[in-house]
């Protein structure tokens, strides 16, 4: 082959790569878009099984017929009082743990650094009970209780950690460390007052959406409503961020600016989600790494948010029907399916030579 005709070569050859580049591409953004349609259709399909199925059932029509304004007897009750606002309740609940444990994890480069494994939600837990138990509070005041908790540990954590900059590993460890401690303040509050007021905290602490009323799904949807497009435009930097300080200082990111935001976008994100429902164990947790197993490493927060959508409405189904004549919290079931999912994300990490 003569000089002249080098470069057409290289150009065809380049023009061949990219022939191939695309349709590859093309493909992996179109299994992206049937798992996130699955996922979808996997809401749907729970919501529409809690709002008819269960110990009373709704038949379709008469469920239409009870939206559009009919009043059946004992139905209308059930379906617009107690069902409806479940479900939302339990979509909006299981988005913001989601998206929550996703910042989290992504930013610290962490599986482990999500709200309730770091402590933020035991800051919700301690002093969500501390107002039960000696303030009486409940409603609208419980939950600014909650959110307070939550807010005043994950800053604690930020400047107990910081040393310069906030190491990921260095925040988990101290996370771990006010796990421990809120974990035993609880157990203390919880012996120093009333067996019925303890009941009702406990109850609260497991994490159940039994609750769940109009109130609540109106003061969840307008606070996240206000996170929602708050996390959208925070969470740009992410992507810098999870190939660390260096290399995201390099690309122009103000890390630790960008870091703070995004912590504290996501405790905000938990703690109202942890005020509606209560702290409803290992959501924020495992949303993060399934959605990014669902899409091969790719982790948007949006697919992490649906995941913990599933999860929560799952949860919430299987306990209210698993077992006849027994109803149990959604903290019950997700806790179960927590801690093996810990257990082996530790093991199948330290085989691989992962650090934690």
């Amino acid at each position: 082959m003569s000089l002249g005709t080098r470069p057409a070569a290289n150009a065809a050859e380049r023009a061949d790569n990219g022939a191939m580049v695309l349709p590859g591409r093309s493909h992996l953004r179109a299994q992206r878009a049937v798992k996130i349609g699955s996922l979808a259709f996997l809401i749907l399909a729970l919501s529409a099984a809690t709002l008819l199925l269960g110990r009373y059932t709704v038949t379709i029509p008469d469920f239409f017929h009870i939206v559009a304004g009919a009043d059946i007897p004992g139905a209308s009750f059930i379906v617009m009082e107690n069902r409806i606002p479940r479900v939302l309740i339990g979509i909006l609940v299981g988005g913001a743990f989601g998206a929550a444990g996703a910042v989290f994890q992504t930013m610290l480069r962490n599986p482990l650094a999500s709200p309730d494994i770091i402590g933020i939600s035991y800051g919700a837990s301690a002093s969500a009970v501390f107002a039960i138990a000696f303030l009486g509070a409940s409603g609208l005041a419980l939950s600014g209780f909650a959110m307070a908790g939550a807010l005043a540990v994950a800053l604690a954590i930020y400047v107990i950690s910081r040393r310069g900059s906030v190491a990921g590993y260095r925040l988990i460890l101290v996370g771990i460390g006010f796990s421990a401690v809120l974990q035993a303040v609880v157990s203390f509050l919880l012996t120093r007052t009333d067996i019925n007021v303890a009941t009702d905290a406990l109850a609260w602490l497991n994490g159940s959406l039994n609750s769940s009323n109009w109130d609540r799904v109106t003061v969840l949807s307008m606070a996240l409503a206000v996170l929602a497009p708050a996390v959208v435009v925070l969470s740009r930097p992410l992507r810098g961020l999870e190939l660390g300080d260096d290399a995201a200082a390099g690309l122009g990111v103000n890390v630790e600016r960008s870091r703070l935001a995004l912590i504290v976008t996501g405790v905000l994100l938990a703690a109202v989600a942890t005020a509606a429902a209560g702290p409803v164990a290992f959501i924020a947790f495992l949303s993060g790494p399934i959605a990014r197993r669902l899409l091969g490493g790719y982790r948007p927060l949006g697919t992490a948010a649906l995941v913990g959508m599933v999860i929560v409405l799952a949860g919430d189904f299987a306990g209210a029907n698993l077992i006849p004549g027994v109803s149990l919290p959604v903290g019950v079931i997700t806790g179960v399916l927590g801690a093996p999912f810990l257990l082996w994300l530790l093991a199948t990490a330290n085989r691989s030579g992962q650090g934690g």
